[in-house]
């Protein structure tokens, strides 16, 4: 960074850190025991889609390694596309398979990062519930390497439970790099497994 940069107070982006994600278990620790929140089993990735035949090649590769490990011939991925036209992967595990699903989300983004379409990455979620019915996702954003949580409040709509995403920043402090920056906290109304 130059001097000219620290004058008008830009700063270098922060290099996307896909390891951050393996912090996601540790901190599926502290949010039962503190918050009653337990894995849901489901995370998701979300990229904007590119046209073109590698990007093609590049997705079924990613749905290939996924399936790959799934026994029975279950379903452990899906694809869809939101309303505003980002690309989400589905991931599908048992609730216990925190590890294995964290694992698969980092190998979706590893593979289309190595492939030279890290720049179409926008987040990844891992999805909670508590017993009250009440989701919470925690939402890695890859071009900031940082994660925040998203509470949609129960019974649809698009409000959402601020209190609660304030008190979960709180207390995955010690276990993710949190993001800061309140302004970044988009919601990701609508994601899958969310």
């Amino acid at each position: 960074m130059g001097f000219l940069d620290a004058l008008l107070g830009r700063s270098k982006p922060v290099k996307p850190d896909l390891d951050q994600l393996f912090g996601i278990p540790s901190a599926a620790l502290t949010l039962e025991a503190a918050a009653g929140f337990t894995p849901t089993g489901l995370g998701s990735v979300c990229f904007a889609a590119v046209e073109g035949g590698a990007f093609h090649e590049v997705e079924a590769q990613v749905r290939a390694l996924l399936d790959a490990d799934t026994p029975n011939g279950g379903v452990p991925v899906e694809a869809s596309r939101d309303e505003y036209g980002y690309s989400w992967l589905l991931a599908r595990h048992l609730p216990e398979e925190l590890p294995e699903l964290v694992n698969d989300l980092h190998a979706v983004n590893s593979e289309l990062e190595a492939n030279g379409f890290g720049p179409q990455l926008l987040c990844s979620i891992v999805t909670f519930r508590n017993d009250e019915g009440q989701s919470l996702g925690l939402v890695y954003l890859y071009k900031r390497g940082t994660f925040y949580p998203f509470a949609p409040m129960p019974g649809g709509g698009e409000r959402r439970n601020s209190p609660l995403e304030l008190q979960m920043k709180g207390m995955l402090a010690n276990d993710l790099r949190v993001e800061q920056d309140l302004s970044r906290w988009f919601p990701v109304w609508g994601a899958p497994g969310l």
